[in-house]
């Protein structure tokens, strides 16, 4: 729509009234602001009956809005039903991991772990750098029982958004995070591998881990 200005020595400000049952403004008011210096008030003025017509002119085709009568869930429920859920589900997780068991992994090499119904190709391709982690958890500064809920809500996360590939920081040296993660991820039965993560993801101060997810395909490789 474009703007026309009205030739006058003082700013008119339009309220418009509209009726539900009309296209058509109800009624129109003009408000009348002095530009005087000295800032006295001037009279009010009503709109002349040219102005009325220009503005009918302008509002011609209009259409009332129709309410949105869509009731609409609160936010916040929805949130505190999200939250529970992953809640319930790291909790559902972390339960597998014990520290009275202890799997038998590799004494040589990099640390590595391939469940028995997975290819061992698997485990050169996590070598190689061939996936790609799309989700990563760091470890530092955490307690063992941390860990492991953190470690229970990161498969839950790969599951509910099919991610296959995460990347797991436990740091460097022979602290006790570096010792019990790969111990705690054998256990759970969604992983179907680990090994020691490339250079480019963090060497050994961290794991690359493949999550078994839904109708899940080893992705082909270029």
């Amino acid at each position: 729509m474009k703007c026309m200005r009205i030739q006058r020595s003082w700013v008119k400000k339009l309220t418009f009234v509209y009726n539900a049952g009309y296209r058509s403004p109800q009624a129109v008011q003009a408000m009348t602001f002095n530009t005087q210096k000295s800032g006295t008030m001037k009279k009010k003025e009503q709109l002349s009956d040219d102005d009325k017509a220009l503005f009918r002119q302008l509002m011609t085709g209009t259409r009332k809005l129709k309410q949105d009568t869509m009731v609409h869930k609160p936010m916040r429920k929805k949130a505190e039903v999200s939250l529970k859920r992953q809640l319930s589900e790291q909790a559902d997780n972390s339960h597998y991991f014990s520290d009275e068991f202890q799997p038998l992994l590799a004494e040589d090499g990099p640390v590595r772990y391939v469940r028995s119904d997975v290819s061992h190709y698997e485990l050169k391709k996590l070598r190689r750098g061939d996936y790609t982690p799309e989700i990563f958890l760091d470890l530092h500064g955490l307690t063992q029982q941390q860990a492991k809920q953190e470690l229970g809500a990161l498969i839950a996360a790969c599951r509910r958004e099919h991610i296959f590939c995460a990347s797991v920081m436990h740091g460097h040296g022979k602290h006790i995070l570096k010792q019990q993660t790969p111990l705690w991820l054998a256990q759970h039965p969604d992983v179907m591998a680990f090994h020691q993560a490339p250079k480019m993801f963090g060497g050994d101060a961290a794991l690359l881990v493949l999550i078994e997810v839904e109708e899940w395909q080893p992705p082909e490789l270029p």
